[in-house]
């Protein structure tokens, strides 16, 4: 059996100006990066409201396939004769290192060229990373160089990035070695894909936006405890400048040909997991339907894409698909990972509440329509599919099985079907908040109607936060709430549908200029660590031919 990479390194792809001539792009809207990449330079104006979000149940460590789903469900339409463009996120190369592999799909369902955009790609996250910490070198020649603004060196909150999982670099010390090395100082290191910097790309509509959203950054706090933002530091239009190339969307293609844009990528468990808004809006301008995706489980990235980027963005999707494996219910009912081949239906009964709670959620907190996609593999059985189906019934949504991994576009027509079949039903969409409730409201609303917490107690830090966030008038703004991807609550062990636990905030966060605040919840990190036995000691690349292998 051929390995993703060598699936997608033996398909013969369209020039990306072939892939443009679809979305009706011309060459002056469309800067190429070599043969089968580019940037788009277009302004987005949304011509259609098709817009499909995929989502899933909570993941394990089997991977449910929700990004490889999103890209043959694109292939599917797209064999049912539709224009349709996919709207993804950019895989960071902490994960990639790391154990959860890339971000471009699997087997017959992939966006290439595979291996570009699980490395540097068009360069995007290195620029936000670049941007980043120029930042964070402005504050410490500011407080070396003088410190008009009388900032606390205690109290810099704004912190380093990197894009690769290092536990190390959570808390550190800066400026050791002598006067000439600046103001000693505790500080900390952010992966990329948790900055606020990748999140006001996301959620920024144009350079302007982009540079009013740096100005807002709170950066610090001086030592009469007023906030100290980006705007007063100076260096905006600087940070913008390295951000400039990186605001354009990138296209790409599925192995079928299928155009794709991808674009920014934000974490769902620390972050608010979707695409950028320039790019979703371009890909609703220039197709007829629009596939994105949300980061995790519905508790997490479909979430913060319904409460977050669809009120800055003002869209809404009209169809969420929902993806489901047997071998993820059945892990969640209770079993052994290595025995998630074998059928188990005691186990697979167990774990479907999980799959009940994402879809009673989604309709009846959200409002919207649902389509549940039950990604296949070969050990699933015939019983274990026809329960999830039974399942599915009995919460009157439509159910869907997709072989894409399998057989590409050909294998997701009959999810293609249900979800144009769900695309032309009334929907609406709902939200879990308002924006006018405390902050402690917003959170236990999320914690309370999405999660099945019957409270939330807030750490002393996170209390000193609620009064700072009061004090600067920020009680406005949307919750993003960073806990583990593994569960519906903030405990990775408890797995099902768990109800009637307390969740924890540590503290929170304001990222003023993200435009939302952070909550930190159980022992969520926003910088990953390593695992025992990471994916980059089994990589290779061969000496001749540069061939790689084991990337994904």
């Amino acid at each position: 059996m051929k390995s993703d990479i060598e699936i997608a390194n033996s398909a013969p792809l369209l020039p990306i100006r072939k892939i443009a001539e679809k979305l009706n792009l011309n060459e002056n809207e469309l800067e190429a990066y070599g043969n089968y990449k580019a940037k788009i330079a277009k302004k987005p104006s949304p011509k259609t409201d098709n817009l499909v979000l995929v989502t899933a149940i909570n993941p394990t460590a089997f991977g449910e396939g929700k990004t490889t789903t999103s890209i043959g469900l694109a292939d599917g339409m797209s064999k049912l004769g539709k224009n349709v463009c996919l709207a993804l996120r950019e895989p960071s190369l902490g994960p990639v290192f790391g154990i959860k592999g890339g971000a471009t799909g699997g087997g017959m369902a992939q966006i290439a060229p595979m291996e570009d955009i699980n490395l540097h790609f068009t360069g995007d996250i290195h620029a936000i990373t670049t941007a980043n910490n120029l930042i964070s070198a402005l504050i410490d020649n500011h407080i070396m160089q003088g410190n008009e603004l009388n900032i606390d060196p205690d109290k810099v909150v704004w912190k380093r990035c990197m894009d690769m999982n290092d536990r190390a670099l959570r808390s550190i010390e800066v400026a050791l070695g002598g006067e000439k090395n600046g103001v000693p100082r505790h500080d900390g290191f952010n992966i990329t894909a948790a900055s606020e910097i990748m999140a006001i790309l996301c959620l920024a509509s144009d350079i302007k936006d982009l540079k009013k959203r740096i100005g807002d950054i709170i950066i610090a706090y001086d030592k009469k405890g007023d906030a100290v933002t980006c705007a007063r530091l100076g260096g905006v239009d600087a940070v913008a400048i390295t951000l400039k190339d990186a605001l354009k969307p990138n296209l790409v293609q599925t192995l079928e040909g299928t155009p794709a844009i991808v674009h920014g990528g934000p974490f769902a468990n620390i972050a608010h997991g979707c695409n950028s808004i320039i790019a979703t809006r371009l890909a609703m301008s220039l197709a007829d339907y629009v596939i994105t995706e949300a980061g995790f489980g519905a508790d997490l990235g479909a979430e913060k894409f319904l409460d977050i980027k669809c009120r800055v963005a003002g869209i809404r999707p009209k169809a969420v698909v929902l993806v489901a494996t047997a071998r993820a219910l059945k892990y969640n009912g209770g079993i052994a990972k290595e025995d998630g081949a074998k059928e188990n239906l005691v186990a697979l009964e167990k774990g479907m509440p999980n799959l009940i709670g994402h879809i009673r959620n989604l309709k009846e907190v959200y409002g919207v329509n649902v389509v549940v996609a039950v990604n296949k593999f070969i050990t699933d059985t015939d019983r274990e599919i026809q329960m999830i189906e039974d399942a599915c019934a009995k919460e009157n949504v439509p159910c869907a099985l997709c072989e894409c991994w399998a057989k590409g576009g050909e294998g997701s027509i009959e999810l293609a079907k249900a979800v144009l079949s769900a695309l032309d039903k009334p929907s609406t969409l709902n939200f879990a908040y308002d924006l006018n409730m405390s902050v402690e409201e917003k959170i236990f609303a999320v914690a309370s109607k999405v999660y099945g917490a019957s409270k939330v107690e807030f750490s002393e830090q996170a209390k000193e936060s609620l009064a700072q966030i009061e004090k600067l008038g920020k009680s406005n703004l949307p919750v993003c709430i960073a806990k583990t991807q593994y569960s519906f609550s903030d405990d990775a062990t408890k797995l099902g549908r768990p109800t009637g636990f307390t969740m924890k905030v540590r503290d929170i966060e304001i990222r003023g200029g993200a435009g939302f605040l952070v909550a930190v919840c159980g022992n969520i990190m926003l910088m990953p660590g390593l695992s025992k036995r990471p994916s980059a000691l089994g990589m290779t690349i061969d000496d001749e031919t540069q061939e790689i292998r084991g990337l994904f």
